[in-house]
């Protein structure tokens, strides 16, 4: 009997996969504790269009962050912080103080995607590394000033 998983199933394949099983391993196991349904034309054809939808939304997603990943390349985003002069800093700028300085440039990317090498503790200019996900990243030039 063809089946169609609608959850990852050990030993057999991941979610969305068509596969071949036993009537009686299907029947009595994988169907009544809604692992897989039966692969009708109509189930098969519901799959093909969730995968292209899938592809579609990753397409676009993948797109959306290249675009970013542009403006962030060009961009200089200033991050003001309390300093004790001679340039040093109280504590050190955070992810969350970059992230907010973005967002105030119409950018909202997440403080967990913004990657500080070493912590920024003096004035200065810094670039940082943002992971905008899809193995893309962009490299954003942060000048920490002094309030």
């Amino acid at each position: 009997m063809k089946v169609i998983l609608l959850q990852d199933v050990k030993g057999k394949g991941k979610k969305g996969q068509m596969l071949e099983v036993s009537d009686g391993y299907a029947r009595n196991f994988m169907l009544p504790r809604k692992l897989a349904i039966e692969a009708t034309p109509d189930a098969i054809n519901t799959m093909k269009m969730n995968d292209k939808a899938t592809q579609e939304r990753i397409a676009r997603e993948k797109a959306e962050a290249m675009a970013i990943s542009k403006q962030l390349r060009e961009m200089t985003v200033t991050v003001t912080a309390k300093g004790g002069g001679a340039g040093r800093l109280f504590g050190s700028v955070t992810n969350q103080e970059i992230a907010d300085a973005l967002a105030k440039t119409g950018i909202k990317l997440d403080k967990r995607k913004i990657v500080i090498a070493e912590p920024i503790k003096n004035v200065g200019t810094y670039t940082v590394t943002c992971k905008l996900g899809y193995e893309i990243s962009a490299p954003l030039t942060v000048k920490i000033v002094e309030a």
